[in-house]
């Protein structure tokens, strides 16, 4: 008897279903991308984890009887035709399998009323996707799709899966990730019959992040978005969209791992591996050490640069062009992250000025009677100006104004800054005549020396003789001490770091006007002028609308005075 068998169709129905529907999170997501195509701006997802029970409830379109007597059927869709659609798809979903799969796996029931139609229909589905029962009810427009015993005809799936409050974590995933791409859409989450979290609509991705990130203020984030090949010219009349940044302030929020790190492809978070290490390399040498950034990448290309077929749950997908898309994430976040009119900071670190402000209340002798609340004044779009230096602060930091507010600048690395991005476009090597001798490097330094590019030979026991140097070192008193701590390791990323920090101006040294005035110029026209290489913030900003709050300039004289 032959060992190869031809499998029977329930079993290849259920093989096919599974690789579909493989959890709770799937179904979730198979639903709420249908009510996204469907074009719903509220979308409410029921869970009850413990009876394999789901139910996503939307206010789109809406489905007509003829239309919920063909959804279940296998590879029935309204998404796509012939083949040639494969190559220009712009909807979530475009396979005709979910639902068929849901009603292979589940008791499948789906109430939809179109906008026109005075009532709704509740179609009920058998495991091969025929109608069973359809009657006519009375419901809002929309779409309530619920799905029941899930995983009941082929128990041995749920053992398999993770446990239940990884579950619920894949599915909070899921849902907040489709409210990053689609941020107009408004959802509520319930989970036993309880309200479990809700994430409101807004104007973009940047008033989602908070909802989802609770550490994380819309004044620790910037975005942008740019519209190609417009808004950079020729060169990049190859690719056509728009690209959308929104970047996590490297000198305001980070994170242990590489968790927010997120691309998306027209509507649809999905892994492109280029994308991210160009993500992470834009970052490098602006964040702390072990520390990640928070970036959400958002493209939104023709069906024609994108190839979706490569993942059954379409997770990861074939991009073209991929090389100059990495020029262009990396180029969008360098903009984002300047200093200039639409990246200026807005609320710059309220929480930590307010925790200021209240300790100077506290001290005050008004702090006993405030004043009725009043809104707080809109805070004041910012426009690319001329930073003004003020004054020098213990020889330590340089104040800095601006037409709305001022900054505390640390000056030494602000000018760390400045060197080392000097340092990363012209690493120059210069010849030191006489040579500067060095005594008990080891064989490791010695190593370490040659791979940076310093030059040196032996002058003697235990001697050796330098006779190259940085140049931005080479005049400096301490050049020895610098040439030694550049030996203890590290690539030539590190070795110019350390140099950097080496020269930059020391705290404690005082600063002429025009010493101040010129480092300020210099810095504001650094490529990543938030963070010194090392991830440390560079200025504090005081904003004008604080300092307001704190002098209480919105009171009413008299009433400020008791009369």
């Amino acid at each position: 008897m032959a060992k190869i068998q031809l499998l029977p169709d329930d079993v290849v129905h259920l093989i096919a279903a599974g690789e579909v529907i493989d959890s709770l999170a799937a179904v979730v997501r198979e639903l709420a991308e249908n009510a996204l195509d469907a074009g719903a701006t509220r979308i409410t997802v029921s869970m009850w984890a413990d009876k394999w029970r789901v139910r996503v409830a939307d206010n789109g379109c809406g489905m007509a009887l003829a239309d919920l007597q063909q959804a279940a059927q296998p590879h029935t869709t309204s998404k796509i035709q012939t083949s040639l659609d494969l190559w220009q798809i712009s909807s979530l979903g475009f396979r005709g399998e979910a639902l068929h799969s849901l009603a292979q796996l589940s008791d499948l029931e789906i109430c939809s009323r179109l906008p026109e139609e005075d009532a709704g229909w509740r179609v009920s589905y058998s495991p091969q996707g025929e109608t069973l029962q359809a009657e006519a009810i009375a419901q809002a427009p929309g779409t309530i799709v619920t799905v029941s015993n899930l995983f009941g005809r082929w128990l041995p799936r749920r053992q398999g899966l993770p446990s239940p409050a990884q579950q619920l974590r894949l599915i909070q995933l899921t849902i907040q990730q489709l409210a990053l791409c689609h941020p107009h859409v408004t959802w509520q989450v319930e989970q036993n019959d309880r309200p479990w979290f809700a994430l409101s609509g807004g104007a973009s991705t940047r008033q989602i992040l908070p909802q989802v990130l609770r550490d994380v203020q819309m004044g620790d984030l910037q975005d942008l978005k740019l519209h190609l090949p417009e808004q950079y010219g020729a060169e990049d009349s190859f690719l056509s969209g728009s690209l959308y940044v929104l970047v996590g302030l490297p000198d305001r929020c980070h994170r242990h791992r590489p968790d927010w790190i997120k691309v998306a492809v027209n509507g649809r978070t999905v892994r492109v591996p280029e994308l991210e290490q160009s993500i992470l390399a834009s970052f490098r040498r602006t964040l702390p050490r072990d520390r990640f950034p928070v970036c959400f990448v958002h493209l939104r290309l023709t069906p024609d640069q994108i190839d979706w077929n490569r993942h059954p749950a379409k997770a990861e997908i074939y991009l073209h062009q991929v090389d100059r898309w990495q020029k262009q994430v990396m180029r969008s976040i360098d903009r984002a992250l300047r200093l200039s009119e639409a990246t200026l900071p807005d609320a710059a670190y309220s929480a930590a000025l307010g925790q200021i402000i209240k300790a100077a209340e506290a001290g005050g002798t008004y702090g006993d009677n405030p004043p009725e609340p009043t809104p707080d004044p809109p805070e004041p779009e910012l426009p690319l100006v001329e930073l003004k230096a003020i004054a020098q602060v213990h020889g330590l930091y340089i104040l800095v104004e601006h037409p709305t507010g001022v900054w505390l600048v640390e000056q030494h690395i602000a000018h760390e800054r400045i060197l080392y991005e000097q340092l990363c476009e012209k690493w120059q090597i210069v010849t030191l005549d006489p040579p500067l001798i060095l005594e008990g490097l080891s064989p490791s330094q010695l190593e370490q020396l040659q791979r940076i590019g310093i030059d040196t030979e032996p002058f003697g026991d235990r001697l050796w003789a330098v006779r190259t140097v940085p140049e931005i070192l080479a005049s400096r008193a301490d050049c020895a001490a610098a040439i030694v701590e550049l030996s203890l390791g590290g690539n030539l990323e590190a070795a110019l770091v350390a140099t950097a920090c080496r020269a930059a101006i020391r705290n404690g040294t005082p600063l002429s006007q025009e010493e101040m005035q010129q480092l300020i110029d210099q810095w504001q026209k650094t490529r990543h002028p938030r963070t010194c290489p090392h991830g440390r913030p560079i200025f504090l900003p005081l904003e004008e609308s604080s300092l307001s709050r704190f002098f209480r300039r919105h009171w009413v004289i008299g009433k400020s005075h008791g009369i």
